[in-house]
């Protein structure tokens, strides 16, 4: 540990904003994460890496580039307990959480910090846009992005109740945080999981989308196959475990009954019901059925991409996005089979970018 003096008693908070980022075999990126954050028009107090038992140079490439550096003395097992190794060490009002292989845009944190101002509200998470948008699965997640972060987000924030405050880029109340025991890792996804619970606490979380973040993202299906399987077990995991609490929050309820209806039915039709019924009947152009919601799809799509001038770039990323649908589809259902019909729970946190 880089300052043993780092710590607080609750209640003796300082203003400002400590980041943690954990980190594990993260050297070719971390010196990248950190200097954006020493970049930004509102500045940390502290930065401080979790260094979580890495087998190359994230350590002293992060204490190089500046950063605070802790490692526990074994390796957590999970981002979730990566960061709760660090919360204790958080002497500022604020806590923001950021993946080691983010970056942000050079007003991010000001601009997250002003829907913080608002006393009832316990977090709050930006845009998300992948670094590098190359590969067809880059580029199916770019395209998702935009339809999530364009229309999906903005639709919950309004209605009070975004699904959940991403994990690469969020910012908290450090006291309610800590009130609710930090990240919990009984799920895969504790970004969902730590979202839920203050609302059930009765706390507010925000979405900011001026605030914006570039994570790198899976390049090939290796990787995003450890990450699909990881939020679409999470998910269900989630689900399974809050699913009275959430019943007694009703906007709540209806932004997961729909998140849950749309994973289950459409990953069913696309996976399952046409694909039978193309064989069947033998008609190949009931394939057309896969691209048939495309048009309503693209409105907002092609509005974020407007918005961001990146209009060609979304039109030539489509392909990658209806891959990546798919093959997310797939692994919803996966979940959905092995978490609640064969009680066979993911438990090993695999990272894939």
């Amino acid at each position: 540990m880089d300052n043993p003096n780092l710590g607080g008693e609750p209640g003796s908070l300082s203003p400002g904003i400590t980041v943690l980022i954990p980190a594990y075999n993260e050297a070719e990126s971390i010196s990248d994460t950190v200097n954006s954050l020493l970049a930004q028009t509102v500045q940390p107090a502290a930065i401080i890496v979790v260094d979580d038992c890495s087998t190359d140079g994230t350590a002293e490439v992060a204490r190089a580039a500046g950063a605070t550096v802790v490692r526990p003395p074994k390796n957590t097992g999970s981002k979730a307990g990566a960061q709760n190794f660090a919360l204790p060490l958080v002497e500022t009002v604020w806590t923001m959480a950021i993946d080691a292989d983010t970056t942000l845009a050079f007003d991010a944190v000001e601009k997250l910090m002003v829907a913080l101002d608002e006393k009832e509200v316990a977090a709050a998470s930006g845009f998300v846009v992948p670094r590098y948008v190359r590969t067809v699965w880059e580029r199916g997640r770019y395209v998702e992005y935009l339809f999530a972060f364009s229309f999906l987000k903005p639709v919950q924030d309004f209605f009070g109740k975004p699904l959940i405050a991403s994990g690469c880029f969020s910012a908290y109340r450090t006291d309610a945080l800590r009130a609710l025991g930090g990240w919990s890792n009984r799920t895969m996804t504790e970004d969902i999981d730590l979202t839920w619970r203050f609302y059930f606490a009765g706390w507010q979380v925000r979405f900011v989308p001026d605030a914006v973040s570039y994570p790198i993202e899976p390049h090939d299906f290796k990787f995003m196959r450890k990450q699909l399987r990881r939020w679409s077990h999470g998910f269900v995991q989630n689900v399974r475990l809050h699913w009275r609490r959430v019943l007694a929050v009703p906007t709540l309820r209806m932004i997961v009954a729909v998140a849950a209806w749309d994973a289950m039915v459409a990953s069913l039709a696309l996976v399952v019901l046409l694909p039978l019924m193309i064989v069947l009947f033998s008609a190949p152009i009931l394939m057309v059925a896969y691209v048939a919601d495309l048009p309503v799809v693209l409105a907002p799509i092609l509005l974020g991409a407007i918005r961001r001038r990146e209009t060609a770039r979304a039109l030539a990323s489509i392909p990658g996005f209806l891959v990546l649908r798919a093959v997310n589809a797939f692994f919803l259902l996966e979940a959905i089979w092995s978490e609640l019909i064969v009680g066979r729970p993911l438990r090993l946190y695999e990272k894939g970018h």
